[in-house]
């Protein structure tokens, strides 16, 4: 029986694997704690059994793994008459040496099963059920179609822990929910989820994009016949055209929203006036509106142009106190913080009759 820290231990090795982390930089146990039979077992059973895992990695990832294991396990063995290696870890490994493990070049074009780990808040070592989201991802950072929308980036991951925090989840319990922007749909699959909303609309201006939002809805149990008392529903959304409170409900199954979502939606200056554009369309829909902005500010400029553009808009403004944690203190989901990350809450000054301004 392995001991319950040494468990909470593995679930942050075990939910480092399931999201692709790069091998070099997963969290391993020491050696010696590694070899144990018990941990062995654990570790197959709930990281390389073929038979039980229902959304794996990658052959080529689980083979990488596997080798960097296998690796530190010889490493650890001092008497071979006292410890071996489990057998089951070696058959794993020899079963994808033999099969066609496509090139790392193909692999990284080839959409994967990543499943993200919003972990729940714990005062003591309880083991509680993590709260997954599975989605199948393009590894590639950009898609042959010239879109980023087929990958999760760390603006979205930032925000679903927000989201998912007692503050987060509070303030967007049971209600209407529209996501701009949403790409591989994991913020919306998350609320629609685990969350406890009445319901969410998932948007992109790419109609490929919406696709996968719908396969990635199909994965994780969610579809639109609203049998779960949660409203589901993806579709397409040019930003800037307009949203009216004629056509919402026809357009979207749903009634106006009272919180909008956007993650790294702030990323190109261009299309800022028709994102803000579109940001007040909903404001007059429903004027006590919450939206939440989670940016990767990769230029500063950039994301100042669409402060700026806000605040002409009479949109009020406040960063939310939520930073990223340090990499090395992440327990799931796991995301760079070199460039800075932020949060803004938005919602609109009580004011009527002002103009468009940008």
């Amino acid at each position: 029986m392995v001991n319950p820290a040494t468990v909470l231990q593995l679930r942050i090795l075990q939910r480092q694997y399931f999201q692709l982390v790069e091998p070099h930089q997963l969290r391993w146990l020491d050696e010696n704690t590694l070899k144990t039979p018990d941990v062995q077992t654990w570790l197959f059973t709930e990281m390389f059994d073929v038979e039980k895992i229902k959304s794996p990695p990658p052959d080529r990832y689980q083979l990488r793994v596997l080798k960097l294991l296998i690796s530190k396990l010889e490493r650890a063995i001092d008497d071979p008459e006292e410890d071996e290696i489990s057998d089951n870890l070696m058959s794993a490994m020899s079963s994808l040496l033999v099969s066609s493990v496509p090139s790392e070049a193909d692999s990284a074009q080839q959409k994967a099963f990543v499943t993200y780990a919003f972990p729940r808040q714990l005062t003591d070592d309880t083991i509680a059920d993590d709260r997954t989201v599975t989605l199948l991802e393009a590894r590639s950072v950009i898609s042959s179609s010239g879109t980023t929308g087929l990958r999760t980036w760390e603006a979205a991951l930032l925000l679903g822990s927000y989201l998912a925090s007692t503050d987060g989840q509070a303030s967007i319990r049971g209600k209407r929910v529209f996501e701009l922007g949403a790409g591989t749909g994991m913020l919306s699959i998350l609320c629609a989820k685990h969350l406890d909303i009445a319901g969410i609309v998932a948007t992109d201006g790419d109609e490929a994009v919406v696709d996968t939002v719908k396969t990635n809805f199909f994965l994780n149990g969610l579809d639109t016949d609203d049998s779960s008392g949660c409203i589901v529903r993806t579709a397409s959304l040019k930003w800037g055209r307009p949203v009216d409170t004629t056509t919402f409900t026809e357009d979207y199954g749903m009634e106006a929203p009272n919180f909008v979502l956007g993650a790294d939606v702030t990323y190109d200056k261009f299309v800022i006036p028709r994102l803000v554009t579109t940001l007040r369309d909903f404001f007059e829909l429903n004027p006590a509106l919450e939206v939440l902005i989670s940016a990767t500010i990769r230029n500063e400029q950039t994301f100042q142009t669409f402060l700026d553009a806000c605040e002409r808009n009479s949109f009020s403004l406040g960063q939310v106190e939520f930073p990223p944690v340090p990499e090395y203190h992440q327990v799931g989901p796991f995301y760079p913080t070199a460039t800075p990350i932020q949060i803004w809450r938005i919602t609109r000054h009580q004011t009527s009759g002002d103009p468009f301004a940008f």
